[in-house]
């Protein structure tokens, strides 16, 4: 392309630009001048044009695709994205939990698995993992479960300690961890895992009744993962691998792709069922609700501009379209709230109406002001009004039946709740025996890697409740490792662990 037929430079008020290369000054030797406004406004935005990262999710990337329904699943919900034939436009961003945003992709951790569904009815946001269960199931944890994940206040260090520290106190984490330490914990790429939007959901069909409902997104590709060792040697060579391979495969016309089904629970079921249905960390066995196929996801486009349209996208789970609804899943009733909170501090108070966030459907809202508003307001700006305004729907709103006293407690227990169980089953009956062996390998080279004496007892015996045998096997192989630790290995770990370690 010849100088002529390139378009020139301008500012951002689209001014034409006299240079690219050479500051206003006073001679070819002179001081820059203050009148350089092109100058100025180059390096004011490159101080500025860092958002804050994601507090949990910071690593990560996606791309655009579409959702085509395969399967009538109208006797269950109304939601128009859901009806037969319908071919809905969507975005998907996968990221891991921990790392911040220069992590390498290839660390032991959940992978975040969101979606925005640009639907008729306005926006349907899904967020999910690769793994259909959670840590903790009351939201008072959550933010102390991250910080136990992410660095030390003294050394800004990640440390296994406390990891462990916060999990072996919280029993209720044990599904979860033995989901983290199997060999899910790493998926070979984005495309080569699963997703689950982990949450129980309402479902309101036409008629007004109700359902709950539980999501699997299954990838076409199959499930593959990489083994600690693999992951390890990815991570030095190249720490943006999924990033990388997502954005290769879908540039080379290699569109990957996820069947989804749900699970589907009658309303009334939920209160005797033999556990908790709302707990975010149990699994509904899929002998007690079968897999029922909805639709298949396809991702064929990749982002033109990663911070426009991925970094600066805002996934919300309160964005529930006509015909789906919450649970009194207490992790999920609170993230109705963070998620939106968080992107208002982080993105600005009208990250709705970037272009990757706004709705494909118009938008009529007594919302209105704020830096960075671009939509404009339209008299008259309150309601109630008689001058034409829009108005409510008068549908009534998703609901359950519940009462009982104010109260800080536990979920009401259900006749097989327990923190252990479900753990136990994934270690039995789900891995083979070559699994069990790679978890145990898994774990026990964790637990070797920083975690003080009490904390390492609790793990032992954490295991222990989840498989008696795969316990005594964690513990026999911490053992074996530590009898062959290097001893000059304590003497070059930092003081502030071996002081820790003194006083414990």
């Amino acid at each position: 392309m010849t100088d002529q037929t390139r378009p020139f430079t301008t500012t951002d008020a689209g001014i034409p630009v006299e240079s690219d290369e050479h500051s206003l000054t006073v001679g070819p030797g002179g001081p820059i001048l203050l009148q350089d406004s092109y100058l100025i406004e180059q390096m004011a935005q490159f101080n500025r044009e860092r958002i804050p990262e994601r507090q949990p999710h910071a690593k990560g990337s996606g791309a655009f695709g579409r959702f085509e329904v395969t399967n009538d699943v109208s006797r269950y919900t109304k939601a128009a994205l859901f009806q037969p034939g319908v071919t809905t436009e969507l975005l998907a961003r996968f990221s891991t939990v921990a790392g911040e945003r220069g992590s390498p992709d290839t660390w032991r951790d959940p992978r975040g698995f969101a979606l925005k569904f640009y639907t008729a009815e306005g926006n349907y946001d899904m967020v999910g993992n690769n793994t259909p269960v959670f840590f903790v199931k009351d939201p008072m944890k959550f933010q102390h479960f991250i910080r136990s994940q992410k660095r030390r206040a003294d050394n800004n260090l990640r440390d296994h300690d406390m990891q462990w520290d916060f999990w072996t106190l919280s029993p209720e984490s044990a599904h979860q961890v033995t989901w983290l330490m199997g060999d899910r914990g790493i998926p070979r790429t984005w495309r080569h895992m699963n997703g689950y939007t982990s949450h129980t959901y309402m479902w309101i069909n036409a008629d007004g009744e109700r359902f709950w409902v539980k999501y699997t997104f299954k990838t076409d590709q199959g499930v593959e993962f990489f083994t600690q060792h693999e992951a390890d040697q990815i991570a030095a060579v190249d720490t943006d691998y999924h990033m990388r391979d997502l954005f290769e495969h879908i540039a080379d016309g290699q569109f990957p792709s996820w069947t989804l089904y749900v699970q589907v629970m009658p309303y009334e079921e939920a209160e005797n069922y033999r556990f908790n249905p709302f707990d975010l960390t149990k699994v509904w066995p899929h002998g007690d609700y079968p897999l029922i196929e909805v639709g298949r996801m396809t991702l064929d486009r990749n982002p033109t501009d990663n911070h426009a349209e991925i970094e600066q996208a805002a996934f919300q789970p309160n964005n529930l379209v006509p015909g789906i609804g919450p649970s009194p899943d207490r992790m999920l009733l609170a993230r109705l709230f963070s998620y939106a909170d968080a992107h208002r501090h982080r993105i600005g108070a009208n990250y709705q109406q970037l272009p990757v966030n706004a709705p494909t459907v118009d938008v009529h809202t007594y919302s209105k002001d704020g830096a960075m508003a671009y939509r404009k307001a339209t008299d008259p700006v309150y309601a109630p009004n008689s001058k034409g305004g829009p108005a409510a729907r008068t549908s009534p709103p998703p609901s359950w039946q519940v009462d009982g006293r104010i109260t800080r407690a536990a979920y009401v227990s259900h006749a097989e709740d327990d923190d252990w169980g479900q753990a136990g089953t994934l270690v039995r009956e789900v891995m083979d025996d070559e699994a069990r062996t790679r978890l145990v390998d898994n774990v026990a080279g964790h637990l070797l890697n920083g975690v003080s004496e009490p904390v390492l007892k609790r793990a032992f015996e954490y295991w222990h409740n989840i498989d008696k045998e795969i316990g005594d096997r964690i513990e026999q192989a911490v053992n074996a490792k530590q009898d062959e630790m290097d001893p000059k290995a304590e003497q070059q770990g930092n003081p502030a662990r071996r002081s820790m370690q003194a006083k414990a």
